[in-house]
């Protein structure tokens, strides 16, 4: 929940947002290919298969337009995989069904990693591609002499390199999708979150306190005259100064909080199932362990403290915003009466 937050959402969210518009592609895309291998079906006198292909083009596009606004896309993709795919098996076998029919099988290994990823994309494309061995040899077999040995041989290793390639790629993307997910919601320089995981955070946090009716209290922490650590020690100071900020408060925050950098030198907590009551000796625990705890800095010691401004859903707002800016106006408050401690009222004292 801290350092170690989740990131999964963003990035499921992120993925699934590219499944769909991949899907999207592949539904469209086969359809019209359909559609294209129905008038050739015409051409050669099968008005039944091209009947068949035409109305099977339309559910397609129109499954392209409707699969961005499905609740749950999986059942969708292995709807649209499994089908096509036992009917790339069954051009193999078709009557009058071309030799080289059979390299559509290739596209197999393809589609299942890419839109079921590395685990899920394997298990469904070995026991098609063990059928459509078995099948092919079963129509077709195997030549007696060495040109067409080779031939099939030749067939059989490009299948097996491209479900090789692939199961590798999908393994790198995944790792390298990942790392770019927690990155992007990882403040670089303190590892805490980072300003739109924070919010995002919030947000979830708020329904989550609607729907079991307790209060939570959002936190704005800024530290103070920072600009002076900047200009008097460096900014790698100033730096190591965040850090240092971050590692003490990490050690007192509880595990169901929250901690984000928002920007520069202005952190935001969220503190799940609390008031502000319940809230004051945490954030007053945080305020002193800044203040008692100087940054080392070679051989010079840089005193450090922060200003806090807190707000509690629902009394101070109900909506994220609404909370920011009331945390944000006490915030500056403390900062007029004079820095260094909480303010968690907006009445003057």
């Amino acid at each position: 929940m801290l350092i170690k937050f989740s990131v999964s959402a963003g990035k499921n969210g992120l993925e699934e947002t590219g499944k769909r518009s991949l899907m999207r592609l592949i539904l469209v895309s086969t359809g019209v290919v359909l559609s294209s291998f129905s008038i050739l079906q015409i051409l050669a006198g099968n008005p039944l298969t091209a009947t068949f292909e035409l109305l099977a083009s339309a559910v397609l596009v129109w499954g392209g337009w409707k699969i961005v606004s499905v609740r749950n896309l999986t059942p969708w993709i292995y709807l649209y995989l499994i089908p096509t795919f036992c009917f790339l098996l069954y051009i193999i076998v078709m009557p009058a069904a071309s030799t080289t029919a059979y390299v559509w099988i290739y596209i197999i290994p393809l589609l299942s990693y890419l839109l079921l990823g590395r685990i899920r994309g394997f298990l469904l494309t070995m026991p098609f591609a063990l059928a459509a061995i078995v099948l092919y040899f079963d129509k077709f077999p195997l030549p007696s002499h060495s040109a067409g040995m080779i031939d099939v041989l030749n067939a059989v290793l490009c299948g097996v390199m491209i479900i090789i390639f692939v199961h590798l790629y999908e393994a790198r993307r995944a790792a390298a999708y990942d790392e770019l997910a927690r990155q992007a919601q990882t403040d670089a320089l303190t590892g805490v979150a980072s300003r739109g995981s924070f919010q995002q955070a919030l947000e979830r946090s708020i329904q989550e306190a609607e729907r079991s009716n307790v209060p939570l209290v959002l936190v704005i922490m800024d530290v103070d005259h920072f600009k002076r650590v900047n200009d008097r020690w460096g900014h790698d100071a100033g730096d190591q100064a965040l850090q240092h900020i971050c590692e003490g408060l990490l050690l007192r925050l509880r595990v169901t909080d929250s901690l984000g950098r928002l920007g520069g030198e202005e952190f935001g907590l969220i503190l799940r199932n609390t008031d502000l009551a319940a809230a004051t000796p945490l954030v007053e625990t945080l305020r002193q362990q800044i203040a008692g705890n100087p940054l080392l800095y070679g051989e010079q010691s840089i005193a450090l403290s922060a200003t806090f401004g807190l707000a509690q859903w629902p009394a101070d707002g109900h909506s994220a915003s609404e909370l920011y800016r009331c945390a944000d106006q006490r915030l500056y408050r403390g900062k007029e009466l004079g820095r260094n401690q909480l303010v968690l009222s907006s009445t003057v004292p």
